[in-house]
């Protein structure tokens, strides 16, 4: 029994609590007990603490014997990356730096959200210092490793949340995406990630990376994506970023199909080398909307890459976040961190401005883009995932993390949703991402077409080794 718990769902499990089939407490201490045995070679969690979890667990049973649940996840586990404030817990967002003392009895607006919903707080997962790059690792943890081979990274900066969520550690889990922070652990894990529209799910305290970074959901399915996207897009005032409330019901959303849309696919960009092996597992996926009744066009964007202006605009926020510290607690933090730090403390205001410029060029172009088209399928990623404890792939020709997610990273400057969605696997068994992106604020669309690929071609019932 505890097997299947494991593969259940965020909504399948409502449903058993509800048919008192099933009790949260059960669930919640399978998922620990899951935790405790197999994320020994993930390290996807850096707090556990059972006996708060399973409190949480045993007020939602109450709940379900007077048949009173709280909201839509009432009882279901839901893993929280460690740059979330939470209550109950320290928020480290894995740095020495940080005095965990000062984080307790706050909450971001999306455990707030989780928390008016019933939620059960299974943990925190482990991120890079201050979230700053694409791969998991920190001073205080260390790495965080793949799921189908621990001997690879997991991806990041919610590298802890992809692993949660691909060993069945927990049915749904936080991430955050600056540059690919939940898409690129997505697509290395196997499980669904969204970048949600800028501004969709509030967040607070606004982020050192400005308006690159958004709150996500992460999960086994896009139904659960959608589910979890009806608890975090609700208001929150602290966010003074967040657009007007929509009240969108994206479960409902994912019903229609994919029949009758302009899809544009772009295998490239037009200027990006992609493994062989990932090109044909998402030009399979493709072909699948087109049999859907999609009209699939195969055509670039018409951008050119803009690394160096998300350089400038992201690496200027990791200059930010550490602007007040000094020397002392410098020297306690990823020294990688500190030295793209410095390089960007040396923007001069005119660099920085220009960025800002190429940012909002590329959002008039996309705008404009899907005045024809409905959506954009790109792969997730060039690549699978490579060695644990390394910024970059061995004998990769740049020395910094966004050389090697350049499909992700250019809608962070736009601000328009991206979807990540499992679509196969290399001849290593290593997982990959077919990727999804509409226009700005209709992450509905988005997640409706990555359901109906879902549907259609779902790779759900397959899990790592390390799993069982």
């Amino acid at each position: 029994m505890t097997r299947e718990i494991l593969r259940m769902t965020a909504v399948e499990l409502r449903k058993r609590y509800e048919d008192r089939s099933l009790s949260p407490v059960d669930v919640t201490q399978a998922m620990l007990d899951q935790i405790e045995r197999v994320d020994q070679h993930t390290n996807g969690f850096c707090l556990v603490d059972q006996e708060t979890s399973l409190r949480y667990a045993r007020e939602s049973e109450q709940r379900y014997q007077r048949s009173e649940p709280h909201g839509l996840l009432d009882g279901v586990p839901v893993a929280v990356k460690d740059v979330f404030l939470t209550p109950m817990w320290p928020t480290r967002r894995g740095s020495k730096t940080v005095d965990p003392e000062s984080t307790l009895n706050k909450s971001a607006p999306s455990v707030s959200a989780l928390a008016r919903n019933g939620y059960v707080p299974i943990g925190k997962t482990t991120t890079p210092e201050l979230g700053w790059k694409g791969v998991t690792d920190n001073p205080i943890d260390g790495p965080t490793n793949n799921p189908w081979n621990p001997e690879k990274t997991a991806g990041g900066s919610s590298g802890g949340s992809g692993v949660a969520v691909a060993l069945g550690m927990a049915p749904l889990a936080l991430g955050t995406d600056a540059g690919g922070s939940v898409r690129i652990p997505a697509a290395f894990c196997g499980i669904v990630g969204l970048k949600p529209s800028f501004g969709e799910v509030p967040h607070w305290p606004a982020s050192p990376f400005g308006n690159l970074a958004h709150a996500g959901p992460m999960s086994w399915t896009v139904e659960d994506c959608a589910l979890m996207m009806n608890v975090l897009t609700k208001a929150d005032h602290r966010d003074v970023n967040a657009i007007p409330r929509r009240n969108i019901d994206y479960v409902k959303a994912l019903e229609g199909g994919v029949k009758g849309l302009k899809i544009a696919y772009s295998p490239n960009l037009g200027y990006i080398d992609v493994d062989p092996e990932v090109e044909a597992a998402v030009e399979r996926a493709v072909d699948v909307f087109a049999d859907l009744g999609a009209e699939v066009v195969r055509v670039d964007p018409g951008f050119s890459d803009p690394i160096a202006a998300f350089g400038h605009l992201f690496y200027g926020g990791a200059a930010n976040a550490i602007r007040h510290l000094g020397k002392k607690k410098r020297e306690l933090m990823d020294p990688s961190l500190i030295a793209v730090a410095q390089k960007a403390e040396k923007l001069s205001m005119l660099e920085y401005m220009s960025a800002v410029n190429e940012a909002n060029a590329l959002k008039e172009r996309m705008a404009n883009f899907y005045r024809k088209y409905d959506l954009l399928l790109t792969p997730t990623l060039p690549i699978t995932a490579f060695k644990t404890g390394r910024e970059v792939p061995e004998d990769w020709p740049h020395t910094r993390w966004p050389t090697w997610t350049p499909f992700t990273y250019p809608f962070n400057m736009t601000g328009q949703p991206a979807l990540s969605v499992p679509c196969g696997f290399d001849s290593e068994g290593l997982p990959i991402g077919l990727h999804l992106v509409g226009a700005r604020y209709n992450d509905a669309l988005v997640m409706r077409a990555g359901h109906a690929y879902q549907q259609a071609e779902p790779l759900t019932d397959r899990r790592p080794a390390l799993f069982d």
